[in-house]
């Protein structure tokens, strides 16, 4: 399998251990594309993270009641259409009369993924209905080497690891931040056998502080990098930053796009600026 992605060195010992995580900069997240020039998960939310230069976007994914795979958070349209009906409920040409805002239409996932040929897209499968066409449209498309899948649910993320094996990326579940937390404080060998390849995670577990310098050392310690979400902050994107995570990500693009400059940390080069158009 092969999608073009570069092979690339990374500037540090820990070697990536999926070519989705091998890029050779700090990993900086458009997070449902972003929202400061257009709503979370639309394409033009996602064109504007392509343009300031991100070369990851994350993304959430629902099922429709015919089956087709779509790029939305909630289970419902109410917040981000003013429609009170459940996605799992309405089919694809329902949803495509459906406008975000008033104004932008709800991709599907293939489309995000066609349209940036280039993007390295992380992937939150949000409903068990989602997980067999999630799999079924990443083996079509030949997508797995720039492709990660996180999910809150075990189940989901057991069921996609048996199918895709090896060639698919995916982050730590609830059990895994879990087990890897336990080991900041005595270390326990079965961390070193996760199955996921990086542990993408908030800032806090309820009130206590999850992302501590330990806890990223840890899990470096087991080959697992460390994402955090969702950061708008831009002292706070800083602080991370030091304490040493490998990638954030944010809702407010710009923000962590200006941080990452400041400290020339953001890449002069990258991919090619896929156009909407392509």
């Amino acid at each position: 399998m092969n999608t073009g992605l570069p092979l690339v060195e990374r500037s540090d010992a820990r070697m990536a251990s999926h070519p989705y995580l091998d890029w050779p900069h700090f990993h900086a997240f458009a997070h449902r594309g972003g929202v400061g020039s257009a709503p979370e998960n639309t394409m033009a939310a996602f064109q504007d993270a392509i343009d300031l230069g991100y070369v990851y976007l994350e993304t959430d994914v629902h099922l429709t009641a015919d089956g087709v795979v779509v790029a939305f958070h909630d289970e419902d349209l109410s917040r981000t259409c003013g429609v009170n009906a459940r996605i799992e409920d309405v089919t694809w040409s329902e949803l495509k009369d459906i406008r975000v805002n008033g104004a932008h239409n709800v991709p599907l996932l293939e489309e995000i993924l066609s349209t940036w040929p280039s993007a390295r897209i992380n992937i939150d499968c949000k409903s068990d209905a989602v997980v067999d066409p999630l799999i079924g449209l990443l083996r079509r498309t030949n997508v797995l080497e720039r492709i990660c899948v996180g999910s809150f649910s075990d189940k989901r993320l057991g069921q996609i690891r048996s199918s895709l094996g090896d060639d698919v990326c995916t982050s730590l579940g609830p059990r895994g931040v879990a087990r890897l937390l336990a080991a900041t404080t005595s270390y326990d060998r079965l961390a070193s056998r996760l199955s996921a390849h990086v542990a993408q995670v908030p800032i806090k577990q309820g009130p206590l502080p999850l992302v501590t310098k330990r806890f990223i050392e840890t899990a470096h310690r087991v080959g697992l990098l460390v994402h955090v979400w969702t950061v708008d902050d831009p002292q706070e994107i800083a602080r991370l930053i030091d304490l040493g995570v490998d990638g954030i990500m944010s809702d407010d693009t710009r923000a962590l796009h200006d941080v990452l400059t400041a400290r020339n940390m953001w890449p002069n080069t990258g991919y090619p600026n896929d156009s909407a158009s392509t």
